[in-house]
Order: structure tokens, then C-alpha cells, then sequence
């Protein structure tokens, strides 16, 4: 099988979980541009990172959270991925709450934290499935744009049995000038899975556990 991953991933990695009976190339989608932001004062606010992007940026503009339980000025920490939150881990930093996608972390922050004061680290195509659900719930909150996203629009001339998506704004640059035509469809999780229905009805394997590691078995199921 010859897929397409929608970004630049470790060679060696794929190749150790796909093997010989795959052939794959890759191609970047999306450009993420860091924007500059003056450092402001983070104390009691819960802070939400969605990606790594938001993460790096962050760190970039030096902010820096304080993570002492004792001082009631304390940042708990919200991320959405598990990449997000090694993310986090390696700036020296860990997390209260990680949940698989957006609106998952959402039901969490509805449930068990309204009280809290957010702000949203991200990038400007984020969705806004959390700016839309924690105010309806009178939850203060806060979106604060890190970086930009620009959308590459690739013309894919390739022959491909498979394409790999990994993010909504990925499908949306893929699909501005080519044809899911009858390629397997693999996405890296819901939200991503969702945005992919809105260009074809092609069946869709999505990752259960939002990660790379569980859809690249997935992949390299489908040759067995």
C-alpha cells in the first residue's frame, strides 16, 4: 500500500512500525508561523494548551507559569494530546487534566472546574468548540492566539491507496485542490475525522487514542 502522511514524520519510525509492505510519502500542508507576544502576568488563571505549536510559542515569549500548589496564585495546566503534554513535560512542566480532543476537555472544565479562570493558548484556526461551550456555562475564559497557520494548498500529482491526516486545517489545504477520489482515509482523531466528512463519504479510520503511535497500528493493520 502507498500512502500519503499530510506531514513530515520520523522516517525511521515509520518505517520500523509499517515495514516492507508500505511505501509512503510525505508532504507538508500547513506552515505554523510563531507570532510575538509580550509576556503578561499569568497569576491565578488555569491555562488550556491544544497543541504543540501553542506550547513552543508559548515558551518562545518566555512565559512562564507557576505550577506551586502552595501559592494560591498557582497555574493548573489543560492540555488536549498526548504530544501536547510531553510538550509541556520538556519544558519542565506538567498537567492537571489531559483529555483526548477539545470537547472532551470541555465536558471535564463543565463538570469538576467552573470556577476557574482560562485562558486558551492556541493558533488562529482553532476551533472554537471551547470558546463556544465554557462561556454558555458562565466560565470565564480566554483565548489568546500564539501562532498562525497558513494553509500551503499543495497540488498532489502522486498516485496514492491511502492519505493520513493529522489536523482540520491539514484536510482543509489538502482538500482545496485534490480528489480523496477512493484513497483509505486515516485520521488521527475526532475532531480531525470530522472536518474530513465535510469532503468525502469515504469510510474513515480514526485513532481511538489520538496519537501516533495507535494510528499508525491502525495502518499498518489493513495489510494483514
Amino acid at each position: 500500500m502507498k500512502i500519503l502522511f499530510t506531514k513530515k514524520l520520523n522516517e525511521a519510525l515509520i518505517s520500523n512500525k509499517l515495514g516492507d509492505q508500505f511505501s509512503w510519502d510525505f508532504v507538508e500542508v500547513i506552515e505554523v508561523k510563531p507570532l510575538k507576544i509580550q509576556p503578561f502576568e499569568l497569576k491565578n488563571r488555569s491555562l488550556i494548551f491544544t497543541s504543540v505549536n501553542a506550547v513552543d510559542a508559548f515558551f518562545t515569549n518566555n512565559f512562564f507559569p507557576n505550577e506551586n500548589f502552595i501559592n494560591k496564585n498557582f497555574n493548573k495546566i489543560y492540555a488536549v494530546g498526548y504530544k501536547t503534554k510531553l510538550a509541556l513535560r520538556k519544558n519542565g512542566f506538567g498537567t492537571f487534566k489531559v483529555s483526548k480532543n477539545a470537547r472532551e476537555l470541555a465536558e471535564f472544565i463543565i463538570e469538576n472546574s467552573t470556577t476557574e479562570k482560562f485562558l486558551h493558548f492556541c493558533g488562529d484556526l482553532a476551533l472554537d468548540v471551547l470558546d463556544k461551550a465554557l462561556p454558555l456555562q458562565n466560565i470565564s475564559y480566554k483565548k489568546i492566539v500564539v501562532y498562525e497557520t497558513k494553509l500551503i494548498e499543495p497540488k498532489i500529482s502522486g498516485k496514492y491507496e491511502a492519505v493520513s491526516f493529522f489536523s482540520p486545517s491539514g484536510v482543509r489545504s489538502f482538500a482545496r485542490f485534490n480528489s480523496f477520489g477512493d484513497m483509505k482515509i486515516f485520521s488521527i482523531g475526532e475532531t480531525t475525522e470530522s472536518e474530513i466528512k465535510k469532503f468525502t463519504n469515504n469510510p474513515i479510520i480514526t485513532s481511538k487514542e489520538s496519537n501516533l503511535d495507535d494510528l499508525l497500528k491502525l495502518i499498518s493493520a489493513q495489510n494483514l
